[in-house]
């Protein structure tokens, strides 16, 4: 049998296989066992009470689907005292993820979420900043510095930056986060996009735009991952289509040490079991001894890929 452990600095995961936020509540445990999972992502918390965007908020689009929810929220007191314990009753270790507003707001709740049960603060630096006109965090390697490194200030807990592929220059925006003082990057969040109901003439999502997610967006995420990977020497969780044990396969291959699946539960609340299976599977028919060691693995022509690489960067 194949081992499926890896490491995420410091942290030590049964298996490669997690939820990404927001697509995935303790709700789940009635249809796998959350034992079996390499880490357990809850829905991102804000420190204050948000509502959330206008409905509608989910709209179906090819191979994937747009969502404007909003992040809405309760607070980080009602967090702690009636969501997280809920999470905390599991062997598999718990990983908070947190939206602000503002540099300050990340730092403090980040620093009041550090908390002995908690394994990991994933901070969602992809979600707006107000302060910056609402262009998410991670949009520039300024704005991506300065949020990470006013949150590693604030604490010693282990925290991932969520990234966005919104960004223009994605290896930059990842090296300003391993130099800010993250210990890994989630690549990454849902892209910018619209639908247009034409009977009606109105957008299919109350807030306008939305993100899309799913299969869609597999290909820009893998060759994020893989950029990210290129880029830094941290791990990278890689997160955008991933569907099936193939599909994570491939992003370990292009440089990805884990990976959160999201939109594919909502279709079948089982695959994140069935991925981990059919990754033990692959490991086992391939001969591969570790599953870790497929990180990075994916065969290149150096010279073309770096040349590739080069160009991406450039041109965003």
């Amino acid at each position: 049998m194949a081992d499926l452990n890896i490491r995420i600095g410091e942290l030590e995961l049964r298996n490669p296989v997690m939820p990404a936020s927001g697509c995935f509540a303790i709700e789940y445990s009635e249809a796998l066992d959350l034992n079996r999972l390499g880490a357990l992502v809850v829905k991102s918390v804000s420190p204050v009470s948000r509502a959330g965007n206008p409905t509608p908020r989910v709209a179906e689009a090819h191979a994937g689907m747009l969502n404007s929810i909003g992040i809405p929220s309760k607070g980080l007191d009602y967090y702690r005292r009636e969501v997280l314990p809920a999470y905390t009753g599991f062997d598999t270790p718990v990983v908070v993820s947190i939206s602000a507003d503002t540099v300050d707001e990340f730092a403090e709740a980040v620093a009041e979420m550090s908390l002995p049960e908690v394994a990991v603060i994933e901070a969602n630096i992809s979600c707006p900043n107000l302060e910056a006109d609402g262009m998410a965090f991670a949009m520039t390697p300024e704005t991506t510095y300065k949020v990470v490194s006013a949150i590693r200030r604030k604490t010693r807990h282990p925290f991932w930056a969520k990234l966005t592929p919104n960004a223009s220059h994605i290896a930059a925006v990842a090296k300003a986060a391993e130099e800010a003082g993250a210990d890994a990057l989630v690549m990454g969040n849902t892209v910018l996009g619209m639908a247009i109901d034409v009977r009606t003439r109105k957008p299919r999502l109350g807030n306008v735009m939305g993100g899309l997610s799913g299969p869609a967006i597999k290909p820009i995420a893998l060759r994020m991952v893989h950029q990210c990977y290129r880029s830094v020497r941290i791990p990278v969780i890689g997160c955008g289509g991933i569907c099936s044990a193939d599909d994570a396969v491939e992003f370990m291959l292009a440089g990805a040490s884990a990976v959160q699946v999201g939109t594919a539960s909502f279709i079948d609340p089982g695959v994140m079991q069935k991925i981990i299976d059919g990754l033990e599977a692959y490991c086992r028919e391939m001969g591969v001894a570790h599953v870790r060691d497929l990180t990075g693995q994916v065969k290149l022509d150096r010279q073309l890929s770096d040349r590739w690489l080069r160009f991406a960067q450039q041109s965003g």
